[in-house]
Formats: structure tokens, sequence, C-alpha cells
């Protein structure tokens, strides 16, 4: 976030909390992938995407997790 306007987000698809969290460009500047503008306003700068970004990051575990348990299931 490198401006905002009473930006409050929801972040409950990646941590469960179902509170709104305020963001700011000082105290709480970064956004994910997945979550929600709820409220407010602003202009955000990106810094990742696809798999480099968080959610894609949690993506490539899975499927990391997925393929362990399949060569197990082969052996």
């Amino acid at each position: 976030v490198v401006q905002s306007n009473n930006l409050k987000v929801d972040e409950s698809s990646l941590t469960g909390e179902i509170d709104l969290i305020k963001k700011h460009e000082s105290e709480d500047p970064f956004l994910l992938s997945g979550t929600h503008i709820m409220e407010g306003n602003g202009k955000m700068l990106v810094l990742a995407v696809g798999t480099h970004s968080q959610m894609g990051m949690i993506y490539k575990l899975l499927d990391e997790i997925k393929e362990e348990n399949n060569d197990n299931k082969k052996q």
C-alpha cells in the first residue's frame, strides 16, 4: 500500500481471522493475494504474482505434498 484512506481488508481466506484488518502505508502496508478490500480505498504497488505470491507459495507447497503422497503410494 503506497496510499490509503480508511483501508480495511478481509484476510480470512488466508488467516481464518474474521475481523477486518486496517492497512496503512506506514504501519501494515502489505496486501496478500486472495484477500478482499472491504472498506476505503488506496493505491497499491504489486511486488509479486503467480508462484511468487503468498497464495502461489501455498499452492506450490500443497502440490509438493501431493506429489510426495503419490510417490509413497507407488512404493
